[in-house]
This record gives C-alpha cells, structure tokens and sequence, in this order.
C-alpha cells in the first residue's frame, strides 16, 4: 500500500511541474498588443477631438470677436523739404567795445543799460576844457604863422619886382623864395596841430558808432578815465540784424555748396531748444574757408532780420537748413508707420478691414514722412496698433487730417 501510495504522489507532482502549452504564452502576448493599441488609438481619437474642439471655439470666437475702432488718415501726393539740423550760436553783426581816446574827467553818462540806441547818439562826455584851451593855442599859433607866411609872400613879390629892374641881386630874390616855403611849411605843421586838437577834443564826446543794445554801465561819472589803456566803458551789440553761426559735417558741404551755386542763398530756421517752436526764418549768407580737421566739420552764418528781438546775442538755437525739396512724394503721417525690427509697414484699410502693407520710409518734416510702397488715395489708420492684425475688421472713428502738412500741399 505504501509504494502504492508513493507512486501515485510522484504521478501528482510530475503533472504540476510539467511546462505549460505554447499556445497558451502566445495568446496572452497577443492580447497585451491589441490592449496597448487599442489604448494607443483611443487617446489619439481623444486628442483629435480636443484639437477639433478648441478650433472650433477658436473660430466661434474669432467670428463673434469685436471689430477694432480706429482713426485713419488718406495718404497724398505733395512736396516735402529736406533738413539739416545743427545746433548754433547767435553772433552780432557788429560788437562795439568802446574805450577811451583821451585821458579826463567823466562828466556825464547819457544812456541807460539795455537801452536801443542810434548810430549818433551820444553815450558819455568828458571833460573837453583841457583840449579845449589846448585846440585855442593851436589855432593862435597857426593864426600868427599864416600872418608871417602872408608877409614873406609880399616880401617876395616886391624883391621880384625889383629884380625885374635889376635893383637887387638874384640871391636876395633867391632867400627870399626859399623864407616863404619854410613859412608854408610851418603853416601846414600849424593846421595839422590844430586838426588833432580837434579830432582830441572830440574824442571828449563819445558817441555810438553802431546802432544796437547797450550793456551794463560799466563807469561813473566821476571816474577818471585813461587813453591808451583797455578799460571797456561800454558794449554796444547790434541786434537787427543779427546772425547765426552753426556747424555742418563736412559730407553735407557738397549739397549745400551745390544750391548755394544755383539759389544763391538758401532758407534757415532758427528753433527752440526742443524743437518744437520756430524762433525766426532767415537765409544762409556764407561758407567759411576751410574745414575744421579736429571735428570734421565747417562753419556757416545765416542771417535774420531779428525785428521782433526773438534772437539774443550768444544764445544757443537748433538751425534747420533746407537744401532740397522733393516734389511729387507719396506723404503720410509720421505716426501711421510701424516697425518691426528692420521693417517699416503701414495697416492699410480697405473694404473696412486692415491689412499690412510694408513700405520704404525717406525724408521726414512737420510730422509727415515721404514714402514708397502705397499710392496716393490709399488709407491707413493712425490708431489702435496694439489691437490691429492682417485681416481685422476696422471700424472707422473718424478721418484724421494730414496734420502739420507743407505749405501748398493738399491731402
């Protein structure tokens, strides 16, 4: 019974520890495969409808999205200047520093400081009785000297007569001749004496030489006051007209040169410090000579008629010289065109939508720029940037005038 028993507990073991079919290790693989696709397609299904549904709300969105409200302005064909800018300096025509000629005693000061004065008006007086009384003396050394000429003058006519009758000798009529010129002479160093003591006596009332503004008194009445020496006793500046020196790089002399050659003269404004208000016009008067090695650039002078006194001696300015004016530009605002990096574009509006239209920007002047790549008709919107994309639909605001355009130019 017992090896009976054992035998059949061998057959029970060797049955459970016996491989498993083959089949049955492929059928489970096979199954994981299909599982894993299964499960593979399934997300793709779910991703798919996701994308289709999140386009499908971006659309609905963008249909139900909001036009953009903006001003638009209608680009024209005009003309617009070309500019140099430079930054210059008011420069008098003519500074007077008046010192004085004669030595003496100031008597009196006729002006008053920031006064305007004529070419004439008087300024100051010193005391003219020294170089009055010394101009008297003069005149009665050239009153008795003229006398002495006058009588050796009839001294000779009377040796002449009598040598005509051979009742003197010839040397006599000789020395005789010879006294007078000696007495002319000593006339003429007479007059010259006495026309100094008077130009001196002159010098006593001091006048304006120039017509201009007066500065700060610089001397009282009083004082005594030294010739020869460099004491300035007043400063008078001529204001109208007056000039401006400025510089220009020595690349712009060529085109300036070349209208100055044509026109003869050229037009300048005179601007604040910002630039936003013009001061004065005037017209350019000169070139300088030569070029300023050290900087690279040469000096010009323009002249202004001044009458309103806007321009003050040794006041800074912005000049702006117009050199040339193109004819016939496409204009837009200055404010219309965008930029992205090295691009320049416009939103063009048409059948109230916007679209970029890319252009090539040139000369700028008063808030309007020249450009190429849009017609003259063609509108563009002055707002709403940050809003604005290729194929918006644009409400239109209201038409924006071509502000600050040039003179003679029409939108």
């Amino acid at each position: 019974m017992d090896d009976r028993s054992d035998a059949q507990h061998i057959g029970a073991d060797h049955q459970l520890t016996s491989p498993r079919p083959w089949y049955r290790e492929r059928w489970v693989l096979w199954t994981s495969l299909l599982l894993l696709l299964l499960v593979v397609v399934i997300v793709i299904v779910v991703i798919h409808e996701n994308n289709v549904k999140a386009a499908a709300a971006k659309h609905a969105l963008a249909a139900v999205k909001p036009s953009v409200t903006a001003t638009v302005v209608t680009a024209y064909k005009g003309n617009i200047g070309v500019y140099l800018d430079a930054i210059g300096t008011v420069t008098p025509v003519y500074t007077a520093s008046i010192t004085a000629e004669v030595t003496g005693v100031l008597t009196d000061v006729h002006y008053t400081e920031g006064q305007i004065v004529k070419k004439g008006d008087a300024l100051i007086e010193i005391d003219p009785r020294p170089y009055q009384a010394q101009l008297m003396q003069a005149e009665g050394t050239l009153e008795r000297d003229t006398n002495l000429l006058a009588e050796a003058q009839m001294d000779m006519e009377r040796y002449r007569t009598a040598w005509a009758r051979n009742g003197i000798n010839k040397q006599l009529l000789d020395d005789q001749e010879k006294i007078v010129l000696q007495d002319q002479g000593t006339v003429k160093n007479d007059q010259g004496t006495v026309d100094y003591d008077k130009v001196e006596l002159g010098f006593c009332h001091i006048t304006a030489p120039i017509s201009g503004r007066m500065g700060l008194r610089l001397v009282d009445p009083g004082n005594v006051v030294q010739s020869g020496q460099s004491t300035v006793l007043v400063v008078i500046t001529q204001e109208q007209p007056i000039t401006v020196i400025f510089t220009l790089a020595e690349d712009s002399l060529g085109q300036v040169q070349a209208q100055m050659k044509k026109l003869h003269t050229l037009p300048v404004e005179a601007l604040n410090d910002t630039q936003t208000k013009q001061i004065a016009k005037g017209k350019l008067m000169t070139i300088n000579n030569q070029i300023n090695t050290t900087t690279g650039t040469v000096l010009l002078r323009a002249q202004f008629d001044n009458k309103d006194g806007a321009l003050f001696p040794n006041q800074f300015v912005n000049t702006r010289l117009l050199v040339n004016t193109l004819n016939g530009v496409t204009l837009v605002p200055s404010g219309a065109i965008q930029h992205n990096g090295q691009v320049s574009f416009v939103y063009l509006i048409s059948n109230g939508a916007a679209s970029i239209r890319n252009v090539t920007t040139g000369v700028t002047d008063g808030g309007l720029t020249a450009v190429e790549g849009i017609n003259p008709g063609d509108v563009v919107a002055t707002s709403s940037f940050e809003k604005l994309q290729n194929g918006s639909k644009v409400v239109v605001a209201k038409q924006a005038p071509a502000t600050n355009a040039p003179a003679g130019n029409t939108p």
